[in-house]
């Protein structure tokens, strides 16, 4: 897959076609609400909010799209996959591997939750827990992938994964037309560096991160990516200490705003979603939302603002 050569809508219409081709009861078409601001509580006038609930995905966030494209796109060997991730990652490639009969091993970082390295394990995947962050449980991934020679598959940074990420813009579109705006969060890229080749300049698409967790924000302040602290409440799926390199090229051309959230607004707007609309999401799927409750994002009259609720595997006694 090139995305470059080919062009990446391309990639993404083909990445749509394998997987409905090849694993056709895998993916949902989850839905899209469409909702006025006044029915989110906030104070602008004639706002058109979409909200896609990508949570609702198959393995709980919208990483089942690029793990099961990149996995079926590749000769997978008898060792299986390998992932490294804060647990959606590996969480989605363990379904995907399980759905396809393949074997699966996932390195988490000792930051995720209890509650993931359960679902990995009912899924019948090979757990290891070992590091503080992202980046050591990669390292432990590539070290095993080495000796083992299985498929790696990458939580954010490989073409087919971007491109299956991709694939929930496209979905956005044939539900509902192009939006005006989306905002979506960002950890190591991959969805909004799928996003980004989707919509293009069609679409405005704004990225959101923690102020703990500012991978993107960094970047573009050093103008090339680089290695970041991270921390807070979204650290366990927005915890990559770097962006990837392929979501670095497709936002330095498509994505014009990159925007901060303090912990504080993001659990704020986590509660809010369970409490008001009953969707019990992680915090990482909470950042659109308030990016728009804070105000740090203020959309324009009549704008149609579409926001990505991207994950649900979280600890439901974490929202009382």
């Amino acid at each position: 897959m090139n995305g470059v050569a080919r062009g990446w809508r391309g990639d993404i219409e083909a990445a749509s076609r394998r997987i409905h081709e090849h694993a056709p009861h895998f993916l949902r078409e989850t839905p899209l609400w469409k909702l006025s601001a006044e029915e989110l509580g906030l104070q602008v006038r004639g706002v058109e909010v979409w909200i896609k609930l990508e949570h609702l995905q198959v393995s709980g966030s919208f990483k089942a799209r690029g793990m099961m494209n990149r996995l079926l796109a590749n000769d997978i060997p008898a060792a299986g996959a390998i992932v490294a991730s804060g647990g959606n990652a590996g969480i989605a490639t363990a379904a995907a591997a399980r759905a396809i009969g393949a074997r699966c091993a996932v390195f988490l970082p000792e930051v995720s939750t209890e509650a993931k390295r359960a679902r990995l394990r009912a899924l019948g995947a090979e757990v290891v827990v070992g590091g503080e962050a992202y980046a050591d449980a990669l390292a432990a991934c590539l070290e095993r992938q080495r000796e083992t020679g299985a498929l790696l598959t990458h939580a954010y940074d490989q073409p087919e994964v971007v491109a299956g990420a991709g694939t929930l813009g496209r979905e956005i579109e044939q539900q509902g037309g192009l939006p005006d705006s989306v905002l979506v969060s960002v950890g190591g890229g991959g969805l909004i560096g799928g996003l980004a080749a989707w919509f293009e300049q069609r679409s405005r698409v704004v990225a959101l991160e923690p102020e703990r967790a500012p991978t993107l924000f960094r970047a573009r302040e050093a103008g090339e990516p680089v290695d970041v602290d991270v921390g807070g409440i979204a650290a366990d799926s927005l915890g990559a200490r770097r962006i990837g390199t392929i979501a670095w090229d497709l936002t330095q051309r498509h994505v014009r705003d990159a925007l901060l959230l303090p912990d504080e607004a993001i659990r704020a707007a986590q509660l809010w979603l369970w409490k008001e609309l009953k969707l019990a999401v992680e915090p990482a799927a909470a950042l659109p939302l308030a990016a728009l409750q804070s105000g740090a994002y203020m959309p324009r009259e009549a704008e149609k603002v579409c926001l990505i609720v991207c994950g649900a595997n979280v600890d439901p006694a974490s929202l009382n």
